[in-house]
């Protein structure tokens, strides 16, 4: 199943106007979760896959564990990177803490078994917002991946008491602008990157003067045109996993 935002990008949107965006469900079928999504020429595959047994620092509490990792194809960029092998990156390491930390604001506990949770969220095509996009597919595959342990018998009733989405916003040549694509994304004097959930509160809010500082006007404009296009995203993730 899909939800489309129409058509290939468009060269010109306004300021509080998301990327087409598409979110495609159970691209993978091995696992128990999957989604494609994609934010303009962005495109992230989002698999959530269940096993049984939790880290050793949680086993005989009868509670689950949920966790995220991140990668990029070596040509998902406009020049080919390596692969990390042996060693993951800093900006890795850091985004695959963010999407845990999100996702795991959808349960409000882990009383779900001695499961693990596991994202693999691996980026196709990086066009900027690649974590942005890897929050708001891996909510949904998260909620199929705990609908599948419901189906299955495994456990009585899901976790998840809310999604979460997430989009990024910044300030170009003094101008507030939403989800920005990688020529925005690297002209930005000011980028943020807001997560919150389907009840509209906030779940993280990063924000770097990247090559300016900002006042409480443009951080409240900012958080504006977020609030904005996550409602727009939510919708669409619900549009999307259906009634």
């Amino acid at each position: 199943m899909s939800s489309s935002a129409g058509g290939s990008d468009v060269l010109v949107r306004r300021d509080d106007q998301l990327r087409p965006v598409s979110i495609e469900r159970s691209v993978s079928p091995y696992a128990e979760g999957s989604c494609l999504i994609s934010f303009g020429m962005t495109k992230v595959l989002c698999s959530a896959s269940i096993e049984e047994g939790v880290p050793s620092w949680r086993r005989g509490r009868g509670e689950g564990w949920l966790t995220a990792e991140y990668a990029m194809l070596p040509r998902a960029t406009r020049t080919r990177n390596s692969r990390e092998r042996d060693k993951i990156g800093g900006r890795t390491q850091e985004i695959q803490r963010l999407i845990g930390r999100s996702i795991r604001a959808m349960l409000d506990d882990f009383k779900f078994g001695e499961y693990t949770l596991k994202l693999d969220c691996d980026v196709l095509q990086a066009d900027g917002g690649t974590r942005t996009a890897a929050i708001t597919g891996a909510a949904v595959a998260t909620v199929d991946a705990f609908d599948w342990l419901v189906a299955s018998g495994k456990i009585a009733t899901s976790p998840v008491k809310r999604r979460v989405a997430a989009v990024s916003v910044g300030v170009i040549d003094g101008v507030a602008r939403l989800d920005l694509d990688y020529d925005q994304d690297v002209r930005a004097e000011v980028d943020m990157n807001v997560v919150m959930s389907s009840e509209g509160r906030y779940v993280e809010v990063q924000g770097t003067g990247e090559h300016g500082t900002f006042d409480r006007v443009q951080l409240d404009r900012l958080l504006d045109l977020a609030t904005h296009g996550i409602t727009d995203l939510a919708e669409r993730q619900r549009v999307a996993l259906g009634p």
